[in-house]
């Protein structure tokens, strides 16, 4: 959509703790992802999944067999294979939820979650029996209120329990097999001595896995970080196929689909998403059938077509910027938009415990600042460099100011600490801010972006001789550009 008028364009952005009322130059063209149809009832909708699933037999039919296996193992007979022997204890349900970095629907009444908790109470697991298990990768380990804070209250309040995936706890993993290049798989021990095993999740763009959901609620949700060493290693990232909406020859996909092979879910949950949060689609059935349903339906929306690249583009991180870490499926998306060499105004709104990330996160950022993206993607590639925590995000941001310069890129979130941006891959924010250090989230990001744009298109005004075209991709990074011819 282009303003067709000499005045400035308008937008509302609001974001988890803040909003703020935008406002950008004249011919700002705002650039939106489709919307699809949201559904109206969202429980009927996940009870007919879960009724007729694809690719695989209702769940109501696996709960019976389950509970049935239960039953003669109590009279003495074998687990059923690929599950532990745990003697006559009654059978159990893990149920892989996401962390608070995804904005699954979990709350509410056109919640997912409860209707499925509810399902398994009524087949004949009782509540103590079911865990919802919070699968974090190697994001930091949520607290128990934390997790509570992410589902509905009734199924607090019915009793089940919740556990939290810790990839560098090693007593709660346990080993599973290894990939076809020989590398150990260590998935979650809960995981994967459930008697039955279910995946939720939101599918959406995923700046290298594709897609997310299906798949990664296993890997990288309940693996640790030796297990990660194909799915988010240096040559894997760097393949041209491992980046948005791709699921055909990407080998980071790929990859996680392998290690959820060695111990794939009895069934998964998974919806999709419209640009105002509410439900568009419920896939549920065989762990591959089903996503790649749901990805389709993805695509069908999330593509925003774009027949040239602009000089300024201005984006937010959505929900799923919880910190710098995160924000950068943001950037990625924003420099699909922008030429080589151009702008790029990026605002996070950081609430995670550390605004940036991971400490390991933090000291590879500092490495990249130091030795630049050449140098920094040549020592993790060298044989004697020891595979780390989150060495993937840093990479990513290496490759990103390869096409777009550290010094274009406009980064701000409100919860930042001003010694912080030092070491980011962005121009330091606090010129721009002035004597407005000291207002609220709202003042203080409208005037970063007013500054940022303004200065941006003054830079890219004397380096082209032309007045500059500047974008603004409305949905963050669940709009996903794409060049068209």
């Amino acid at each position: 959509m282009r303003a067709e008028s000499d005045e400035s364009v308008s937008v509302r952005l609001e974001l988890s703790s803040f909003a703020v009322d935008l406002t950008l130059p004249a011919a700002t063209q705002v650039l939106r992802t489709g919307e699809p149809e949201a559904l109206v009832d969202v429980p009927g909708a996940v009870a007919e999944a879960l009724a007729a699933p694809i690719g695989g037999p209702p769940l109501a039919e696996i709960c019976r067999g389950v509970l049935a296996r239960g039953k003669a193992r109590e009279a003495g007979a074998a687990p059923a294979p690929g599950r532990a022997n745990r003697g006559r204890q009654r059978p159990t349900v893990a149920v892989v939820v996401s962390d608070n970095t995804r904005p699954v629907p979990y709350r509410g009444e056109a919640g997912v979650l409860w209707p499925l908790v509810r399902f398994l109470t009524e087949a004949g697991f009782p509540p103590e029996t079911i865990t919802l298990l919070v699968a974090t990768g190697t994001h930091h380990r949520l607290s128990e209120e934390e997790m509570w804070a992410l589902f509905d209250d009734r199924i607090r309040e019915a009793g089940v329990g919740v556990h939290c995936h810790d990839a560098a706890d090693q007593a709660a993993l346990t080993r599973v097999g290894e990939t076809a290049r020989g590398s150990d798989v260590f998935m979650n021990r809960r995981y994967v001595e459930a008697d039955l095993r279910i995946l939720t999740g939101l599918v959406e763009p995923h700046l290298v896995a594709g897609l997310s959901g299906g798949r990664k609620s296993i890997c990288p949700g309940l693996v640790d970080v030796r297990t990660l060493r194909e799915f988010h290693g240096p040559v894997t990232l760097a393949h041209e196929k491992a980046t948005d909406l791709i699921l055909e020859g990407n080998p980071c996909h790929e990859a996680a689909l392998e290690i959820a092979r060695l111990q794939p879910p009895d069934f998964i949950l998974n919806v999709t998403m419209r640009r105002d949060r509410r439900v568009a689609g419920v896939f549920a059935g065989d762990m591959e059938q089903a996503h790649l349903v749901a990805a389709e339906h993805v695509r069908s929306f999330s593509e925003i077509p774009l027949r040239h690249e602009y000089d300024v583009v201005v984006v937010h991180a959505g929900p799923v910027g919880v910190n710098h870490y995160q924000a950068q499926k943001a950037a990625t998306a924003a420099a699909r938009a922008a030429r080589a060499g151009g702008y790029m105004v990026l605002i996070a709104d950081t609430t995670d415990v550390d605004p940036l990330g991971s400490k390991s996160y933090r000291r590879l950022l500092k490495l990249l600042h130091d030795v630049g993206p050449e140098a920094f993607l040549q020592m993790i590639q060298a044989e004697e460099w020891e595979f780390v925590q989150d060495q993937w995000g840093v990479q990513i941001w290496g490759d990103l100011v390869k096409r777009i310069p550290a010094d274009h890129i406009f980064y701000f979130s409100p919860q930042t600490a001003m010694e912080d941006y030092a070491m980011l891959p962005c121009v330091d924010p606090a010129p721009l801010l002035g004597d407005a250090s000291g207002s609220d989230a709202s003042e203080l990001v409208s005037q970063f972006v007013a500054g940022a744009v303004a200065q941006a298109c003054r830079a890219s005004r004397e380096t082209t001789g032309r007045e500059p075209a500047v974008a603004y991709l409305a949905d963050g990074p669940h709009g996903i550009p794409v060049r068209r011819e």
